[in-house]
């Protein structure tokens, strides 16, 4: 009996009928749905770059894999939704229905602190951002001042140190903000859309890719034309001769840590009104963001840039259009580039 396969049998069939599916996802999508799947990948790639420049510098010069990054983000967010909803106000009620550890009832009543009001309610979304960013950024400084700088060249230690303040910080948030998801409106300014093509594209959207654009050239003539963005670019190449030719490396990396954390939150603020705050969402952006210094390559703010909206494009795509797919798509070019390029795109081998 002849067990072999012949042309034009059910493997053929199948070969053909799952080129047909894969044709049909491709071509399920309008010019009108593919438009403003255009829009939300470039408005997420403005995010991304916003969170993933200040962690590919962090990483570059630093050479700390920062995985509270994502927490800045988080944490920036529901600072900026509560500027905009309260202010920021400590005090109230603890513990309202009485504190029991062990079966030991410890306070049968709860504790009532007068409230105190540390920022006043502020209406507009920037200087919202901006708070939330400075805020951060002195968190930030303290922790890298303070632990992280104990344990420089111990990557292991400031990885598990790390990790363990990304829990800290998302506990925190669970037990002020709870678990309710919080998604502020747009500045009354920057809602509707704007018409064009014949279609509608949401004005908020293109806002934060405006804004990440600004921040990306900022950040260029930063690092590119100024006496810090040369030292900089000494620290991120060679730390030990940029210390012996007189640069204060460690100052640089308190500022490089300040400044990724208070993007990281100024990106959360921004966010807030187009993805929501909610407990996780740290853990969903931290990944996202190592896909994109990976991608682009450490110490790279052009690699950063171009990461950030190629890993916006193919979330969404790839989320609308192979939706069974969508992570394998994300992480394939990930794969590919540490394979072929391990130093990332804009990366570069140094010695």
């Amino acid at each position: 009996m002849d067990c072999r396969v012949k042309p034009g049998n059910d493997v053929d069939r199948a070969s053909r009928f799952g080129w047909e599916a894969l044709f049909s996802m491709m071509t399920q999508i309008s010019l009108a749905q593919a438009a403003i799947l255009a829009i939300n990948s470039f408005a997420l790639g403005g995010l991304l770059f916003l969170l993933s420049a200040g962690f590919s510098l962090i990483f570059g010069l630093m050479r700390i894999p920062n995985l509270m990054h994502g927490s800045f983000f988080m944490l920036g967010a529901y600072l900026g939704v509560s500027l905009l909803d309260t202010g920021l106000v400590i005090g109230g009620s603890m513990f309202p229905n009485g504190l029991a550890i062990f079966g030991w009832t410890i306070l049968e009543h709860g504790i009532t602190i007068p409230r105190v009001t540390l920022v006043p309610r502020v209406e507009d979304i920037f200087l919202a951002a901006l708070i939330s960013g400075a805020i951060v950024a002195v968190i930030g400084g303290v922790i890298e001042r303070f632990l992280l700088r104990r344990l420089e060249g111990q990557v292991l230690p400031q990885v598990l140190l790390t990790l363990g303040f990304a829990f800290i910080i998302a506990d925190i948030c669970l037990m002020i903000w709870t678990g309710d998801p919080w998604q502020p409106s747009p500045p009354p300014q920057l809602r509707g859309a704007v018409q064009a093509f014949g279609m509608f594209f949401p004005l908020y959207r293109l806002v934060i890719l405006a804004v990440a654009v600004v921040i990306a050239i900022a950040l260029w003539i930063m690092v590119d034309w100024t006496r810090l963005g040369a030292m900089i670019r000494a620290g991120v190449d060679d730390p030990p001769i940029a210390r012996v030719v007189g640069i204060k490396v460690s100052r640089l990396f308190t500022l490089i840590f300040c400044l990724g954390a208070a993007l990281a939150a100024f990106a959360g603020v921004m966010g807030a009104p187009y993805l929501s705050v909610y407990p996780g969402l740290d853990f969903e952006m931290l990944p996202l963001a190592l896909i994109v210094v990976i991608l682009g390559g450490t110490g790279s703010l052009l690699g950063a840039l171009v990461g950030s909206f190629l890993i916006g494009f193919l979330y969404n795509f790839g989320q609308a259009m192979f939706p069974d797919l969508a992570y394998v798509i994300l992480f394939l070019p990930m794969l590919l580039v540490l394979v072929l390029r391990p130093q990332g795109l804009f990366g570069r081998v140094v010695a």
